[in-house]
């Protein structure tokens, strides 16, 4: 719509703004976050305190010794996106050589009973 054009346009003189206060001049609008005076969302909640370590965090997947009692031989864990802790909890009923990112002391101790080995992958 092309305004101020004439006022047989029927938007010409104030082109559609009406007469005076903040919406009929350039830039006159409140911003996104302005609550009609009222104190904004953003001042009225605490701010953020403490410390926060979620990008640098390492989330493991774990896995119980009696979930290994289903292979034989070797168990490789070590997969390219995920890091796997192996948990103690269970009975390892045979001799297996487990690859996994890290152990319990526990789960450590359980496979190296059953005569098997733990090897730690970074």
């Amino acid at each position: 719509m092309r305004v101020g054009r004439g006022t047989s346009s029927g938007h010409g003189k104030t082109c559609g703004r009406g007469h005076k206060g903040q919406t009929s001049r350039a830039g006159g609008t409140k911003g996104a976050r302005f609550e009609g005076g009222q104190t904004p969302l953003y001042r009225r909640l605490p701010k953020k305190r403490g410390f926060n370590n979620i990008l640098f965090r390492k989330e493991y997947e774990v896995i119980n010794l009696n979930d290994l009692n289903k292979y034989e031989g070797e168990v490789n864990l070590i997969k390219p996106d995920l890091l796997v802790k192996v948990l103690g909890e269970g009975e390892l009923k045979k001799a297996l050589k487990v690859t996994a990112n890290k152990f319990s002391q526990s789960a450590k101790a359980k496979i190296e009973k059953a005569g098997g080995s733990a090897i730690e992958h970074p």
